[in-house]
């Protein structure tokens, strides 16, 4: 028997109000500031700080700093095998997609489905796969298809059906830069990604998203202070307006300085030549509670979760299905 994959879709608003969905990956960005006795803070912080930033880079008719506003909608992707009838479904990803309201005309702009990206599997593959099988290793190295089965579930969801009627491009996911690498400025210009950096060599996580059919270039936007490394299909700089741009930009720079303050929150920019370091001492903290050595524990508990209900029971399916998959 063939075995089909088929994804259902929902939504919840990322506002002061939110919750985290039981089925929420709690090391996710947002997931993680809604928690706690800080929670409605950090969140009414988080967003007014993404409007501010947005608002700074789409300066054009725009000279009280104040005519976009960004909502966000979080994006849970369900994932059956074999139908909805069947027991065989998993919480697959978490994206972000935000919306621009334009208060000059009182319209919505769409957003670039994408920016965060929240993923079990790859939990799995990083923080259980991949130290097991280093465990007995003097020099690290991936195992031999590693990323391949993830890879192969985002390219399925992102060609489905149900993706290309709720969404109208495809995404774009936007993480901090690795710190393992160095990066160098092209000398390549754009009025909102701003300059663009070339790393010395493609990262893990760079082959892991290449599994997934992404590419990556790595930008500086105006008035940041560290290159950002961005995957995407097809042609970043011309497949997407400055405003779409814009809204990943705001929003993921937002959540970089909260999470990464030593790189992206720095008191001085990277140079010609950088080399991002979390040992950085020269930066400020933003007025946002977070705890990053929690949320390095969870991904280990979720990746485990995602052994025990996803990986094992259904190996045999998921081979299988590997095998025959084509795009």
């Amino acid at each position: 028997m063939n075995t089909e994959l088929t994804f259902e879709l929902k939504s919840i608003c990322f506002d002061e109000t939110y919750h985290p969905a039981d089925s929420t990956r709690l090391t996710t960005n947002f997931a993680n500031l809604a928690r706690g006795a800080s929670r409605q803070q950090n969140l009414r912080n988080t967003l007014r700080m993404i409007d501010k930033r947005f608002n700074d880079l789409a300066h054009w008719d725009n000279p009280e700093g104040d005519r976009y506003a960004v909502e966000l909608e979080i994006i849970s992707v369900e994932m059956y095998l074999n139908g909805k009838s069947c027991d065989a479904s998993f919480p697959l990803i978490e994206i972000l997609k935000p919306s621009i309201l334009d208060k000059a005309t009182n319209k919505y702009i769409d957003g670039i489905a994408g920016n965060s990206f929240s993923s079990y599997v790859r939990d799995y593959d990083f923080s259980v796969l991949l130290p097991e099988y280093n465990l007995q290793r003097t020099e690290f190295k991936t195992p031999e298809n590693f990323g391949d089965l993830h890879g192969k579930l985002f390219q399925e969801f992102v060609h489905s059906d149900v993706y290309q009627q709720r969404f109208h491009k495809q995404p774009v996911i936007c993480i901090s830069a690795s710190t393992s690498k160095t990066y160098q400025q092209t000398g390549n210009q754009h009025p909102v990604l701003g300059t663009e950096y070339q790393q010395s060599e493609l990262s893990s996580t760079d082959q892991y998203f290449a599994k997934m059919g992404m590419k990556v270039r790595f930008f500086m936007p105006p008035n940041s202070v560290a290159p950002f490394a961005f995957y995407f299909h097809g042609d970043l700089l011309n497949d997407y307006t400055n405003l779409e741009l814009i809204g990943t930009i705001a929003t993921m720079e937002t959540f970089q300085k909260i999470y990464r303050p030593e790189i992206y929150n720095a008191n001085s920019a990277a140079g010609k030549f950088y080399q991002p370091s979390l040992k950085h001492q020269d930066y400020s903290l933003t007025q946002i509670v977070y705890d990053r050595e929690e949320r390095s524990q969870l991904a280990v508990k979720q990746g485990k979760f995602t052994e025990e209900h996803f990986i094992k029971p259904y190996q045999h399916v998921l081979q299988q299905w590997a095998a025959e998959f084509a795009i």
